[in-house]
């Protein structure tokens, strides 16, 4: 019995004492005013002790250091708190994106520049004053080029941009190829008009077209993709916390200082629970930011192999080059089918007879280009490596959204345990984590959230990413569909010169007719025959001949 009595005694005691010592640091707020002062704020607003009956609106009432004036002033510094490591984590998604984005953007407008400035430099040392007189062709190539990077099917129809250089190219070189011969703009027409049965210059203008097309959507797609990543982070980076956020923050976070325990951490299940319901919006986005970053690293993957774009630029001089020794090998060929279907022309009155082929003692032969040794231009690097750069940091932005509560509940930051503050005292904190994401929030303990009204910003950014991965997805077919107005929907998946199905085959070499048009030339027969059938062929040779040395001078320096 006397022992019972003792032990009775001593709990007691320890009771009276830990009382009496959490009650001697409510009465001298020492901690609390160095605490608060160490925020910014001015230590007269708090008591020098404790006071009791206090009427705060979030902190338990009773015996307090804080007043209804501190409260407030810490309820706006728990909303600046919470609301800084998320900004951080944004600021710096942003500043890696937007970083990436001029990179590529850079590299690739610079090896669209260099393409042009090296077929102009070559051009212009081989061939001189002809090519400095047909040059605008080129110019207006690239330039449509760029413009389509830039601005897509909106600016530039890349199929018929494709269509029209080719049948420009045609005219051109048929005028010189029949040098004795004088043609009306009517005649030309005729000739434009058939650039694709014709296929004078082999099937360069089709693979060229799809290689183009492929690489082109693919890249403009990419950088796009890579310039909407910080304008999404940052508007949803801006999303104001809701009221009972703000309130929940300060209850965590500051509500421990009004009972006088400043070094109290709160527990981190208790803080994942109020950052899941503070940023139950942003986590929904989650879902469609994850399928967005799978469809860029999808396209990264077509940019390192079949859609790679430097492949495909740095060798565009080599490849009209390839062009043009096609024409000059079926000049004979194409001459004959176009006077058949657009009648015999008039001969040229100041036409000048050249030299035979056997006079230039002329041997050579074509050479294919090589790509093995890929050239590291534009922006001092190459393209395989910034995809392998950027390709890691979108595998490493997955999950950015649903995981911010985690990096905000940060172990420097909440504390394991007892030793924690769990929202009305230190102890355990006893609910159960909620999941992520709006739905889940109407089990929330610690923040009153309204699941039914979605945060309006956060759902067009949802649609945003929704509609952009349909682009890149796009992209990943070669097709573009980034605006309604593209016809067919298709970006160019059908466009130049010749045709990628097998029945256009049957068409290549067949001769065409001109369709009725009272407004162009009569139609008149292939006459056979006959001396000028000779002399038309040496010219031919001899135009053709100047054409061919060109074309191999350039690939000579371009493989140099």
């Amino acid at each position: 019995m006397k022992t019972l009595l003792v032990l009775c005694v001593v709990c007691t005691l320890a009771v009276l004492s830990v009382s009496g010592t959490a009650e001697q640091k409510l009465k001298n707020c020492n901690e609390v005013r160095d605490a608060y002062s160490s925020k910014g704020f001015n230590i007269n607003d708090v008591p020098n002790k404790g006071i009791n009956g206090a009427p705060l609106k979030v902190c338990p009432q009773g015996f307090s250091c804080c007043t209804v004036e501190m409260e407030e002033k810490l309820s706006q510094q728990s909303h600046s708190e919470i609301k800084a490591p998320v900004s951080k984590l944004s600021t710096n998604l942003q500043s890696i994106f937007r970083q990436r984005h001029d990179h590529f953007d850079k590299f690739f407008r610079e090896l669209l520049k260099n393409a042009e400035v090296s077929l102009h430099n070559m051009f212009v040392r081989t061939y001189g004053m002809m090519y400095v007189q047909n040059a605008e062709l080129f110019k207006n190539f690239f330039e449509d080029l760029t413009r389509y990077y830039v601005s897509g099917s909106a600016a530039v129809n890349l199929d018929s941009m494709l269509s029209e250089f080719w049948a420009d190219l045609l005219e051109r070189m048929f005028r010189l190829v029949n040098v004795q011969y004088e043609f009306s703009d009517a005649y030309m027409e005729c000739v434009s008009r058939h650039t694709e049965q014709l296929q004078p210059f082999g099937d360069v203008p089709r693979k060229l077209r799809i290689q183009l097309t492929r690489a082109f959507v693919a890249a403009r797609t990419f950088v796009r993709g890579l310039a909407l990543m910080p304008e999404v982070v940052n508007k949803v980076s801006t999303v104001s916390a809701s009221p009972s956020c703000v309130r929940a923050a300060m209850k965590m976070l500051y509500c421990p200082y009004c009972s006088g325990q400043v070094a109290l951490k709160p527990c981190q299940n208790y803080c994942l629970n109020v950052m899941r319901g503070c940023l139950a919006n942003q986590a929904d986005l989650d879902t469609e930011w994850n399928n967005f970053l799978d469809a860029m690293l999808s396209l990264a993957e077509r940019l390192e192999g079949p859609f790679n774009f430097e492949s495909v630029t740095d060798p565009i001089d080599v490849k009209i080059s390839e062009a043009i020794m096609n024409m000059q090998e079926n000049s004979m060929q194409v001459s004959q089918k176009v006077f058949q279907g657009c009648g015999q022309p008039k001969p040229s009155m100041n036409f000048r007879s050249r030299r035979s082929v056997k006079e230039t003692g002329f041997t050579g032969r074509f050479r294919p280009y090589s790509p093995d040794a890929r050239p590291t231009t534009a922006a001092g690097t190459s393209l395989d490596r910034l995809t392998i750069d950027v390709k890691k940091k979108l595998k490493q932005a997955k999950k950015f959204w649903s995981t911010l509560p985690e990096t905000v509940c940060a172990d420097e930051r909440t504390a394991p345990g007892d030793d924690c503050w769990n929202g009305t005292a230190k102890s355990r904190y006893e609910s159960v984590v909620i999941g992520n994401g709006l739905a889940n929030q109407v089990s929330n303990p610690d923040v009153d959230v309204d699941i039914t009204k979605p945060d309006t910003v956060i759902r067009s950014q949802i649609a945003v990413l929704k509609e952009m991965t349909s682009w890149l997805k796009a992209a990943h077919s070669g097709n573009d569909i980034s605006i309604d107005n593209d016809e067919d929907g298709s970006g160019g998946e059908e466009s130049g010169s010749g045709c990628d199905s097998a029945s256009c085959d049957t068409d290549r070499d067949i001769y065409f007719s001109t369709p009725p048009n009272p407004g162009k030339p009569m139609v008149n027969p292939v006459q056979s025959g006959g001396s000028s059938s000779g002399a038309r062929a040496a010219s031919q040779g001899s135009m053709a001949l100047a054409l061919c040395s060109l074309a191999l001078a350039l690939l000579a320096h371009h493989l140099r």
